[in-house]
């Protein structure tokens, strides 16, 4: 691999591991990012060329910019506005990549459940409407129902509606927000899969566990990494990934699918092909001890692979509190879970004078810890210390110190 070169589309922070990744390699990395994140590039990637905005449009035309005088030998899309660019850009030089079509659908919820509906995979009654006011009759039987935008991530504008009424208070709110999708609303306990995949077959997979703040906006809050799980579920759900990357046509890469296991059997949430976020992937190279970040390099340069892990080597979670809103005054504990034996890393994003608004996407939530343990038990129990030691205390607007996160 020495000598080659990677085309990274999109790095932002937690995209970084790429380039450290690539660079143990000896692989020369070529960045695409915006300028404000594009300086922060300098001496970590070899070459840098800037995109003019986030679009998927803008992405594409930077990262043609960008293969125009060198051609890479591979491209790796970070995250989600990412994987269309990174997709042309794999599909018009012959590289290993999810494939076209993988791509299409990851950026379009209502696409998948199309595609998937068609293979008979399990999924949610679903509707996509152009005026959400326009889906009242549809669904007026079935309520709860989930209300989403069609290209997002991290829970943004997901938002469970659980009457007529509150149907209609979404229509005021949102009936010009162009297409959605409506989707008769799913219970059971929520996962993720986490999968490496060469050529269509699965080459190392995981399931995670995730905690939400439950309705109406589902804000993940916990992610506890390779989960216990019986045989009977560990089959249901290899066999669930395998549907979703044949629907898929999935050649090449990492995929993130999220589901719920239903009375009926598993649901589809959604599925992307790209780095999953919540720093996953962190927590999937401390409990297998293997880099997941270096692995999709390998998979993206059509380089070897070692041998797979043959079961996890520890037990990692990662937690991410939110506050309530308000002004912060005070961040208690943080010292206190820094020291914890189990703790790998935590941050917390707010400070003395911020003002917290309502947890209604992963943006609104304060910092991340990652823990990593033994065994299950202990994990539970590190987790739960955190819970109880780190505090980003609030004052609403007017009012003594509320004392609570």
């Amino acid at each position: 691999m020495h000598g080659q070169r990677l085309l990274l589309v999109g790095v932002g922070v937690t995209g970084r591991p790429y380039i450290t990744a690539a660079r143990r390699l000896g692989v020369r990395v070529h960045a695409v990012e915006t300028a404000p994140r594009a300086e922060a590039l300098a001496g970590l990637a070899d070459e840098v060329t800037v995109c003019r905005g986030g679009s998927d449009e803008l992405w594409y035309e930077a990262a043609c910019e960008a293969v125009r005088h060198t051609r890479p030998d591979g491209v790796v899309a970070f995250s989600e506005p990412h994987v269309l660019a990174a997709a042309l850009v794999q599909n018009e030089l012959g590289l290993p990549g999810p494939s076209l079509r993988a791509s299409v659908l990851s950026r379009n919820k209502a696409l998948q459940r199309g595609r998937f509906a068609a293979a008979g995979i399990g999924q949610p009654e679903f509707l996509v409407t152009e005026r959400l006011g326009e889906g009242r009759d549809w669904a007026a039987g079935r309520f709860p129902v989930v209300v989403k935008p069609l290209s997002s991530a991290g829970s943004a504008g997901v938002e469970l509606v659980g009457d007529r009424g509150a149907f209609e208070d979404a229509v005021a709110r949102r009936d010009t927000e162009g297409r959605l999708l409506v989707e008769r609303a799913a219970t059971g306990p929520e996962y993720s899969w986490e999968a490496l995949v060469r050529h269509g077959k699965v080459w190392f997979a995981n399931l995670t566990a995730k905690e939400t703040t439950g309705p109406p906006y589902f804000v993940e809050v916990a992610h506890r990494v390779a989960t216990g799980a019986d045989a009977a579920t560990r089959a249901t759900v290899a066999d669930l990934g395998g549907a979703v990357l044949d629907a898929l046509g999935m050649d090449t890469g990492i995929v993130h699918l999220e589901f719920r296991l239903t009375a009926r059997g598993p649901a589809v949430m959604e599925v992307a092909v790209r780095t999953p976020g919540d720093h996953l992937m962190d927590l999937l190279g401390d409990a297998y001890g293997i880099d997941w970040y270096e692995m999709v390099v390998r998979l993206a340069l059509g380089a070897d692979l070692p041998a797979p892990p043959a079961a996890p080597l520890r037990h990692t979670a990662g937690y991410l509190p939110s506050a309530r809103p308000g002004t912060v005054t005070e961040i208690r504990g943080l010292d206190e879970v820094r020291a914890h034996p189990h703790v790998v890393a935590a941050e917390v994003t707010a400070a003395p004078g911020d003002t917290v608004a309502p947890a209604r996407s992963s943006v609104e939530r304060v910092g991340h810890v990652l823990l990593s343990a033994p065994d299950p038990g202990t994990l539970e129990v590190a987790l739960d210390d955190v819970r109880t030691t780190l505090r980003v205390v609030t004052r609403p607007g007017g009012l003594p110190d509320d004392g609570t996160s």
